[in-house]
């Protein structure tokens, strides 16, 4: 399927028709496609493309199979779970998904064979599913699918490490009644290159909370989009990244309120510390015209640590219906809170710990979105030994 949109050329004569043609600049009028030639190859100037180091994925827009073995992935399903290898065309894959850049649509054509995760209906599961990828190196396709079928509850924890230069799809189905968790972790490599597309449907009174954790890899973008299709629906958007010196991690979400009286939560923070370090956030909240009693809120916040990094946050807001509970966004990105340091050094606590407190504390409330107690604790590690890093230099 290919849909393209385009804003109307102005009234003749008012214009030069050569002109005439408005960028795309909302994300919901872009181009989605399932053939990569559709999208051209990236230069870097496109609105969704402009904030990214694009020569770091050149090896992801070309529509060229994946090298045997470059990803090992390893499943740890509880029981009642299925699993099953969905090829192109066959249900559910394809039923939510659609791309909307290159790297993605290589991704779908080029993964002849998707992952497909089940949750049956009227089922609880209490144990994370897990799906651990490791990278082994060179460049590699994924398409996912998580399907949530009606009434079910469950946790989804997909891991990320090793080298890789990975074009990954998720889609995500979450039935009536369900409630579903998607956690996906980064911790790859520092030679790593991972563009991911995360895509969800959520339908009557389902729940759908997804987190993104990003701290290890060169370039990690990971862009979810997420549409509250059926009346009642929530989804919960929250995302953590820590970026040193020369990295960059990328977030372009995008939360589509469809159906009536829906909620959306999202909530992104990142630290930065080192020469270089870059994160980017969009944010985008289209409040459809029959979604009408929708209440929804947006918001990053980012702590620059040291001198030479920067932090990019866009915050965007669609309105097609003044029939709503509320609708808000907000954006701030700053150093340490002066007060709140001389606040624990007037206790006796050293500098150097009331750095290192003030983090922690600015990135836990991420951290315990995800749910599982063991990975809360592994991650708030993962982000002190990241703190070390810096003190030592």
């Amino acid at each position: 399927m290919t849909t393209a949109t385009q804003a109307p050329a102005a009234a003749e004569g008012h214009i030069d028709p050569a002109a005439a043609f408005v960028p795309v600049q909302t994300r919901s009028e872009r181009l989605t496609s399932f053939a990569p030639e559709d999208f051209g190859v990236p230069t870097g100037r496109e609105v969704n493309w402009k904030h990214t180091p694009i020569r770091l994925l050149e090896a992801l827009f070309d529509d060229v199979a994946g090298e045997e073995g470059a990803v090992r992935v390893g499943a740890t399903l509880p029981d009642g779970v299925e699993s099953a290898a969905l090829e192109v065309g066959q249900a559910p894959r394809g039923e939510v998904f659609r791309p909307e850049d290159r790297v993605a649509a290589v991704a779908w054509s080029q993964e002849r064979s998707a992952h497909l995760v089940r949750i049956p209906a009227d089922t609880v599961i209490d144990t994370p599913i897990v799906l651990d990828i490791e990278g082994q190196g060179g460049r590699a396709h994924a398409h996912i699918v998580l399907e949530a079928l009606p009434h079910s509850r469950a946790t989804v924890l997909l891991r990320h490490r090793g080298s890789a230069t990975l074009a990954q799809n998720v889609e995500i189905i979450v039935r009536d009644g369900a409630a579903l968790d998607v956690v996906s972790v980064q911790q790859w490599a520092d030679d790593a290159v991972h563009a991911a597309s995360h895509q969800a449907r959520v339908d009557r009174d389902a729940t759908l909370r997804h987190t993104v954790v990003s701290l290890g890899g060169a370039l990690v973008r990971v862009n979810p989009s997420v549409e509250l299709a059926g009346a009642g629906a929530d989804g919960r958007l929250y995302g953590l990244s820590f970026a040193d010196a020369e990295q960059h991690l990328e977030s372009q979400v995008y939360l589509h309120h469809k159906g009536p009286h829906t909620v959306g939560d999202v909530l992104y923070k990142g630290a930065l510390q080192g020469t270089s370090a870059h994160t980017v956030w969009i944010g985008d909240v289209l409040i459809g015209r029959d979604a009408v009693g929708t209440d929804s809120y947006e918001a990053n916040r980012n702590l620059v640590l040291t001198d030479g990094a920067r932090a990019d946050s866009i915050p965007n807001l669609e309105i097609e219906t003044g029939d709503i509970v509320g609708a808000g966004h907000a954006s701030a990105t700053g150093r340490f809170d002066d007060e709140q340091l001389f606040y624990l050094q007037a206790r006796g606590i050293s500098e150097e710990e009331a750095r290192r407190l003030v983090v922690l504390g600015f990135l836990a409330e991420i951290v315990q979105k995800t749910g599982i107690p063991s990975l809360e604790e592994e991650l708030m590690a993962a982000i002190e030994a990241e703190l070390a890093v810096e003190e030592r230099a």
